[in-house]
């Protein structure tokens, strides 16, 4: 996710931590930093400047709590305005069960709409809702089908009829189909449209207008960067859009140009797509979301993947074994062998601090895991005893190279898995120490920010 801003946001960061002492001239070079770090992801100057301006201003004007050195309490301040950049509130998104939700989604060609359409059912889906799809781009071809193909594996109904070239008599009739059907979420696919596109947007009114949807989601490709804002205002004048997703942030260059844009119009954005897999949509709360970029880590968002990708009588167990930063290698083989796919794990894991370039799991295949890797991973969990799932620091000499045969690898991958994971232990232990110390006010609740892992 916005790897390349999280990772010059964390090295500004820790030039922040290691100065003896941040008088006004240290501070403007650490925002040098962090204005270049900002640019480069495409945040609008404006933006960027205004943000400069607080950081410059709260930095010496606000009194620091007692016991906070100023370092940490300009970490703070920097955090707070990089949150009020990307939106500030979170908005979630709340279902009444047995009552339906009709959701209408619209977005320019391109922007990755019908993908997200399945995301977002799988995301219900998940949580127990019944959802159901009406197929109601009738403009590109395929679109029917592309729809069909994604969510008829995950037993999700789509409506649409490929014969049919006016959406708005697909709607109606997707509409009274599913009408004394029980279901909780209807997903409304549309047509992809331009801002200039005066036609088509025209019938993005007379859509909603038959469909009376209870909320208008807006899919914008976060590729585009600031140029997001555009659209986003154009959306808003033709049809009043109850919110955003932004796609495509786990490539972006760009990401956070498109995300701060949109805060920018004052819309709220629910979610944001960090992946290709029909798993890969994640709730938008600029808390976590920032902490995350400044590599804080996300053990909320760790527990709650847990508890998705887990039987119910292995939740309990692995969400404990996070929560104390005790976990073990067994903890690691469980919860490989409940996950059904892939992509499960990799955003597990990826939202542990410290993965990605030079952390933890860097020698690792995390973050493109797939199959073969997860195969691999297990293989070696599987060769070691019980005794050595519970106690890696045992594993040494013949123990590594009988591993190695018995999974059919290399010496050298299970020294870097125990490596990693032993690394990755440390840290969530670390993280655990530091929820227990008084956070600084107005923090939110992110650990760390008493004396974060920079």
């Amino acid at each position: 996710m916005l790897k390349g801003l999280g990772e010059s946001l964390q090295v500004t960061l820790r030039k922040l931590r290691g100065l003896p002492v941040v008088d006004r001239e240290a501070l403007e070079e650490v925002l040098k930093e962090l204005e270049r770090a900002l640019l480069s992801a495409d945040v609008k100057v404006e933006l960027v400047q205004q943000m400069l301006e607080n950081v410059r201003q709260r930095a010496f004007k606000e009194d620091i709590p007692p016991g906070v050195s100023r370092r940490d309490y300009v970490i703070k301040i920097i955090y707070d305005e990089l949150t009020n950049l990307l939106g500030r509130r979170y908005h979630p998104l709340t279902l009444v069960k047995r009552q339906l939700t009709k959701i209408m989604l619209v977005g320019i060609q391109g922007s990755g709409k019908t993908t997200t359409l399945a995301k977002l059912a799988r995301y219900y889906q998940k949580r127990g809702y019944k959802v159901a799809a009406i197929a109601g781009d009738t403009f590109r071809p395929g679109a029917y089908d592309q729809l069909r193909q994604l969510l008829e594996p995950i037993g999700v109904e789509v409506y649409g009829d490929p014969n049919e070239k006016k959406s708005t008599k697909v709607v109606k009739k997707g509409l009274k189909y599913f009408e004394k059907k029980k279901i909780d979420l209807l997903l409304i696919d549309t047509a992809g449209r331009h801002k200039e596109e005066k036609g088509l947007l025209k019938e993005m009114q007379q859509i909603a207008k038959i469909a009376q949807p209870d909320e208008i989601i807006l899919v914008i490709d976060g590729t585009i960067g600031q140029q997001a804002y555009a659209q986003a205002d154009a959306f808003n004048r033709t049809t009043p859009v109850g919110s955003i997703i932004v796609t495509k942030l786990d490539g972006s260059s760009k990401g956070g140009g498109a995300v701060s844009a949109v805060a920018a119009t004052g819309a709220k954005i629910r979610f944001y797509g960090d992946g290709e897999t029909i798993e890969d949509l994640e709730e938008f709360d600029p808390v976590r979301f920032v902490a995350n970029l400044l590599g804080l880590g996300d053990l909320q968002g760790i527990l709650q993947r847990i508890a998705e990708a887990t039987s119910t009588e292995q939740q309990e167990e692995l969400m404990e074994a996070f929560k104390r930063g005790r976990i073990t290698l067994q903890h690691f083989k469980m919860q490989l062998e409940s996950v059904a796919e892939a992509g499960t794990l990799r955003r597990i894991l990826s939202k542990l601090p410290g993965v990605g370039k030079g952390g933890p799991f860097s020698g690792l295949p995390v973050d493109e895991m797939d199959d073969e890797s997860v195969k691999v991973f297990l293989a070696i969990l599987r060769a070691m005893t019980r005794e050595e799932l519970e106690n890696p620091k045992i594993i040494k000499g013949t123990r590594i190279h009988r591993i190695a045969r018995g999974s059919g690898t290399h010496p050298d991958l299970v020294r870097a898995l125990l490596k990693q994971f032993n690394q990755t232990q440390a840290m969530l232990k670390r993280m655990r120490k530091m929820r227990k110390q008084r956070g600084v006010p107005g923090m939110g609740g992110i650990p760390g920010m008493q004396g974060p892992p920079f």
